[in-house]
């Protein structure tokens, strides 16, 4: 499977590579990048071939965006795909100082799923990142907010889409039950699903999968690490943005020795185990350096023989239901 091929969103012309490079790091997550990292990270990604950035307001309270737009400021618009979020507003403000983002300025974020608030966010974006469109908008964790962005910020979506200023409508979060119920509105496109479709956990199997392959609405995958346990799992790994628990680092421990027999990394058993199913057409996977970079792409081009899917599920560490590359 060439990581690198593009396929269509949903029945959308809007396409994506199958690697997507996911823009939170750039924006300072945990750690300070600064901007010539950042955009070497992405020059590098797309060096390596990958024409798919994922970025949202949320990420560095608009650091994310900006330097995205720095970096693919020269590249040809219509060579890539680029999508963002609306339903977090920007507003002057002091930071929390235990937010994750460390080069955030003196700004705060705002839940906002209105109809306006979407328009707003949308045209503040385009400024940030310094295009005149976005191929696909995603509405950003909607959780406490269904009502609202399905009652208004899914119409002003539709009508953008109706309109031509994006290309997709989507949604992004990391519960499949409610993008499930998203998926049963009949107006979405694609959704972005987070650390529910992994090596460690496909309860977006149970709901959500099945749902988008019925109606040809396309999944994209983010969080194929779980946050880093099956990166390199370690005692101290994290899973879920929390301190992994000795039993799920065992269990990501007990796939990498298998993957070892293949001398297959696990990260890129992990990278690539999504795109198993036939309605994911892209996996996200956050790169913070050229490094990261390099080896995302790097991962997602090694050759895993069939052998290795086998052995997990006869080790029952994989279900022999679930749908493998």
């Amino acid at each position: 499977m060439d990581p690198f091929a593009r396929v269509s969103l949903g029945g959308t012309d809007v396409t994506v590579t199958r690697l997507g490079m996911g823009l939170a790091p750039i924006g300072g997550l945990y750690s300070a990048v600064g901007d010539r990292t950042a955009v070497a990270a992405v020059d590098e990604a797309w060096k390596r071939g990958v024409r798919f950035f994922d970025t949202a307001p949320l990420y560095g309270a608009g650091l994310s965006e900006r330097r995205a737009g720095t970096a693919l400021r020269e590249r040809p618009r219509d060579g890539y795909t680029l999508a963002t979020k609306v339903g977090r507003r920007l507003a002057p403000g002091r930071p929390d100082p235990a937010d994750i983002w460390a080069e955030a300025d003196q700004t705060v974020l705002t839940w906002d799923f209105s109809a306006n608030g979407v328009y707003s966010s949308l045209h503040e974006s385009r400024e940030r990142l310094g295009v005149d469109r976005i191929d696909v908008l995603h509405l950003h964790d909607p959780d406490d907010h269904f009502e609202a962005a399905a009652g208004e910020a899914l119409p002003a979506l539709v009508r953008l889409r109706r309109e031509g200023v994006i290309g997709a409508v989507s949604a992004g979060m990391n519960r499949s039950a409610m993008l499930t119920a998203f998926a049963r509105t009949g107006q979405f496109d694609c959704f972005l699903l987070a650390g529910r479709y992994s090596l460690l956990d496909q309860s977006g199997l149970a709901d959500l999968l099945p749902e988008c392959e019925r109606r040809g609405v396309s999944v994209i995958v983010g969080g194929v690490y779980n946050s880093g346990v099956l990166a390199d799992p370690v005692p101290g790994a994290t899973y879920d943005y929390r301190p992994a628990a000795p039993n799920v680092i065992a269990r990501a421990q007990a796939m990498e020795r298998l993957c070892d027999r293949y001398d297959v990394p696990l990260r890129a058993a992990a990278l690539q185990f999504p795109l198993g199913h036939p309605a994911v057409a892209s996996v996200l996977v956050g790169m913070r350096s050229p490094e990261e970079a390099a080896d995302a792409a790097a991962m997602a081009s090694v050759k895993i023989p069939g052998g290795l899917w086998r052995d997990l599920v006869a080790a029952w560490l994989l279900d022999p239901e679930v749908p493998v590359p």
